[in-house]
């Protein structure tokens, strides 16, 4: 593969400039090169899972919900 010319380089990071900082709190996801779709934006790392493990996520939605309440006082929450 050949190196990027300056030209290209130079507008490459032109694009990048214009595309600015990402707004804090929105998701975004991407399928990967195994077939899983990672979210990025929860935080520092992208959450990654396959197809059947989002079904299963998304189908005990929620169970979770009724959790995180029942044990809101051992959670750490932000602000």
């Amino acid at each position: 593969m050949a190196e990027p010319t300056y030209e290209e380089l130079k507008a490459r990071l032109a694009e990048l400039e214009k595309q600015g900082t990402r707004r804090t709190g929105s998701l975004e996801f991407r399928v990967g090169e195994k077939g899983g779709v990672s979210v990025y934006g929860l935080g520092r790392f992208p959450v990654t899972l396959y197809y059947e493990q989002w079904i299963r996520l998304l189908d005990s939605g929620e169970k979770l919900r009724e959790f995180l309440e029942e044990n809101k006082s051992k959670l750490k929450l932000k602000g």
